[in-house]
């Protein structure tokens, strides 16, 4: 079948897209500090002792225990069952091979993720659904739903088959692996487990039998025994979200399938050794790397496995008191814009709903108002009080359920701070006045070109008004094979001429970790906020530049500057200045461009002597990028006239 990707290339396909996804991530210079604070506390000579038996560490009541369930509020408990009916008469789909082929065969993930993702969430909301009304009415679907993951290969999702010693393709029935969907069904499925236990063994005993063969083959099996998945950190400096997240998923199936004592405390440790991995990769600051799109997965997740550990040992596991896991958590408000806009550097879109109840308990854990206060105003912009509290998987939403007073009853906190710098991640931000969205923001990065999920985008900034975005980051579209390969920067909103960056002699940034930004310095005042930062280090020998300083002043209730100093070597092309607006731009008066945004107008001033100016309308019909801007995008295109070597521009925004 020549459309059929044959088993050596799909191999060669599938090496490759690690390896590109590795040095995506890897730096040793960006490596944190050799912390293993897990370790030190999984080597004490009470930790055997710590572990709590025989899943007494679960505080969710009982599937039997209906006087507690029927506590949670009436429309709360009537918006799962409401759900739930919606998948009565649901007919499970099937994940047809063709659908995995169709990855190495078109590069589309989404033709097996989306009968992926009608599973799932009829899944969750049928168990949802069960737990809330305890009737018995949704259990045979519930039954269903569990018989028909028993019966498929793998959890996972196509793109992630390159871990497989075959390659993408098919899924290899001999060789499990465990990625992102195999951790979350098989998390999923441990807790339906333990919920529904009594009842499936009342419908026929080979269901719980047969989760429990499942998990262990699919999950524990593998995990106890291998050490080479990359996420796992420990054949390679690099990790991502995927390390915390696997871990979690695998813990959780670790704490409520596993029966054997010995095997138990075993995988606890080895979770523990894997996730100071991604401890140890952290920079002092606590900055993302990946961007608050991705804090919930990376961050995010490891406070739900560090929550985890703290709930199996009775407490005895906490690294809450550590100035790494605070900054972690803090680092999520400190990125916020404006509802709903976070700075989505890397691979994540403007708009981000982020996870109120976790950053809620975070905040809780680390004794910090400001993120408490935060996962209240989250809640509260995401309807909770009107019962809309899912996120999906069982037990984060039943986190959510039994802590909703708590949460409605907190005081909202917005957290909109004067101003931020993480030195080690080279990210900064700021505003017009703390406390209020009105006036100015700006964020900036340093960095280098080869971050986890990385744009070639060292030096980049956005530009808010009033809340609202004007000179903007794109984002990151749909994804697809090519965004994982030696092709990720082909897509135009990976390359820097679509940031806000120049290009400098018709030559962009390249991706790699020598090309990045250096010296970068941060200052603050009450008037007063700067930036700056050299980008020559981020061009190719090309380029031709030997210095290139981008600055950025922010002076406060009067107007932003960018500034650009430069020495070239030669003049060998072209050389603009870029800057993407989700704003309508006028360009017909020389010498400033108006910017009318949403409830804003702004001028960008220019000196047209040196400079002239084009545009790029770009129409958006990515689905995913689509999101953030409905309307499209427009890139400004500032082109120097002249051919000197050295010289300064300046852009000035104005009301």
């Amino acid at each position: 079948m020549k459309n059929i990707v044959g088993t050596e290339q799909r191999m060669k396909q599938g090496i490759y897209i690690i390896i590109v996804f590795f040095l995506m991530a890897v730096d040793q210079s960006q490596a944190g500090e050799k912390r293993d604070l897990l370790q030190e506390r999984s080597n004490n000579s009470s930790f055997s002792t710590w572990i709590l038996p025989n899943k007494s560490w679960i505080t969710f009541p009982a599937y039997s225990d209906r006087e507690a369930w029927n506590k949670i509020p009436s429309n709360v408990r009537m918006s799962f069952i409401d759900e739930g009916e919606k998948y009565l008469d649901f007919s499970w789909p099937s994940i047809p091979a063709s659908t995995y082929l169709d990855f190495v065969r078109t590069g589309s993930r989404e033709v097996m993720q989306q009968p992926y993702r009608k599973r799932k969430k009829a899944m969750e909301a049928l168990v949802m659904a069960e737990l809330m009304e305890g009737k018995g009415r949704f259990l045979d679907q519930v039954v269903n739903g569990v018989w028909a993951y028993c019966e498929q290969t793998y959890w996972g999702l196509s793109a992630h088959l390159t871990m497989q010693r075959n390659g993408a393709g098919l899924p290899d029935a001999n060789d499990p692996t465990i990625d992102l969907g195999v951790g979350m069904i098989s998390a999923d499925l441990a807790w339906i487990h333990h919920f529904f236990r009594k009842e499936f063994d009342d419908i026929n005993p080979l269901i719980s039998q047969r989760i429990k063969k499942e998990i262990t083959d699919k999950v524990l099996t593998p995990f106890y025994t291998r050490n080479d998945f990359w996420w796992m950190g420990f054949n390679s400096d690099f990790v991502n979200n995927w390390n915390p997240w696997c871990n979690y998923n695998v813990l959780t199936c670790i704490m409520l399938i596993e029966d054997d004592r010995d095997k138990q405390l075993a995988g606890i440790r080895k979770v523990m050794k894997s996730v100071d991995q991604f401890i140890n990769y952290y920079p002092d600051d606590g900055g993302c790397e990946e961007g608050p799109g991705y804090w919930g997965h990376a961050g995010g997740k490891l406070f739900d496995v560090l929550e985890l550990l703290y709930k199996i040992s009775g407490g005895n596991i906490t690294l809450y008191d550590h100035e790494l896991i605070r900054n972690i958590g803090t680092y999520i408000y400190k990125a916020y814009i404006a509802h709903p806009y976070f700075i989505n550097f890397a691979d994540a879109g403007a708009r981000i709903h982020t996870r109120p109840g976790m950053i809620y308990r975070y905040g809780k854990r680390i004794k910090d108002v400001n993120m408490m206060g935060f996962g209240a105003f989250l809640a509260g912009k995401y309807g909770w009080k009107e019962g809309e509290i899912s996120e999906g998987k069982i037990e984060i939403t039943l986190h959510n359920i039994f802590i909703l007073d708590d949460i409605l009853k907190h005081e909202p906190i917005e957290p909109l701070s004067n101003h931020f710098w993480l030195p080690d991640t080279q990210i900064m931000g700021a505003r017009d006045n703390a406390g209020t969205t009105d006036g100015f923001y700006f964020a900036a990065k340093g960095g280098y070109n080869a971050e986890s999920h990385n744009h070639n985008d060292a030096g980049t900034f956005v530009l808010y008004y009033d809340g609202k975005p004007c000179i903007v980051d794109a984002g990151v579209g749909t994804y697809t094979k090519k965004t994982f390969s030696n092709e990720r920067y082909d897509i135009w909103t990976m390359q820097s001429q679509y940031h806000n960056l120049p290009k400098i002699n018709g030559e962009d940034q390249r991706f790699g970790k020598q090309y990045k930004a250096t010296n970068c310095k941060f200052s603050a005042s009450p008037s007063n906020i700067r930036f700056s930062t050299e980008l020559a280090t981020a061009y190719p020998e090309e380029a031709k530049v030997k210095s290139w300083i981008r600055s950025y002043q922010l002076k406060r209730g009067k107007y932003f500057k960018i500034s650009d100093k430069y020495q070239l070597l030669a003049k060998s092309g072209e050389t603009t200045f870029n800057f993407l607006t989700s704003c309508k731009a006028d360009i017909s008066i020389p010498g400033k461009v108006g910017l009318k945004g949403e409830g804003f107008s702004l001028w960008l001033h220019y000196e047209s002597s040196k400079i002239e100016v084009s545009e790029e309308v770009i129409e958006i019909s990515d689905s995913k990028l689509k999101k953030s801007w409905p309307q499209g995008l427009t890139r400004l295109v500032f082109s120097l006239k002249n051919d000197r070597l050295s010289g300064e521009n300046t852009f000035i925004i104005t009301k």
